[in-house]
């Protein structure tokens, strides 16, 4: 995989671009959130430092093409609000998951489905990538909607998979092909690569 150091996309009310230094704040109080963190992997972070963490990573592995993560700002004000990500890409499948967040005082107004479509198009666009994968908790309807509303499959399930303190949850698998999605943008159900990047 090529760096994603340089990568930018521009939508209607968002740019996605890779995390800064000066975002460890705003990542931090996101990533720490009880609501926001109610169905990750892991627990709310406790500490800025695990913010600052997160930006290095991401530069050395922006940098190597091993992991895209973007936070999501919107365009006025430059407020961050979330992150999307393309993460395990498999450049020999042409594969890679799927991941997102957008903070609690920001649902329901449509960011998640803008910023998100914008990362597949450029996946399936530029990254030529033939397959997406996305893993959630079932629980989260929410997530599963969206998922659904961008074109993506339930394949299956995996039971108990996570352990995040004293929880055990499922695990629901979704995916998307490629073709999916162009025949949906053919439909001018949804365009069919990244606007602006």
């Amino acid at each position: 995989m090529r760096s994603f150091t340089g990568v930018s996309i521009t939508t209607r009310r968002l740019h996605l671009r890779p995390l800064v230094p000066a975002d460890a704040e705003a990542l931090f109080r996101i990533f720490s959130d009880p609501a926001f963190m109610r169905y990750w992997s892991f627990a709310p972070w406790t500490s800025p430092d695990q913010a600052t963490a997160l930006i290095e990573r991401d530069a050395r592995e922006l940098a190597a093409g091993e992991h895209l993560r973007l936070g999501i700002v919107l365009q006025r004000p430059a407020v961050l609000i979330g992150t999307c990500s393309l993460f395990r890409l498999d450049a020999g499948s042409r594969r890679a998951e799927l991941g997102y967040g957008i903070a609690p005082p920001h649902w329901r107004q449509g960011y998640m489905h803008e910023a998100v479509s914008a990362l597949i198009g450029f996946a399936f666009g530029d990254l030529g990538l033939h397959r997406l994968e996305a893993e959630i908790d079932p629980r989260n309807t929410a997530s599963a909607r969206s998922l659904e509303k961008l074109g993506f499959t339930r394949e299956g399930l995996l039971r108990e998979r996570w352990i995040v303190g004293d929880e055990v949850s499922d695990s629901a698998l979704y995916g998307l092909l490629a073709r999916e999605w162009r025949a949906d943008a053919a439909q001018g159900t949804r365009p069919a690569r990244a606007p602006d990047i």
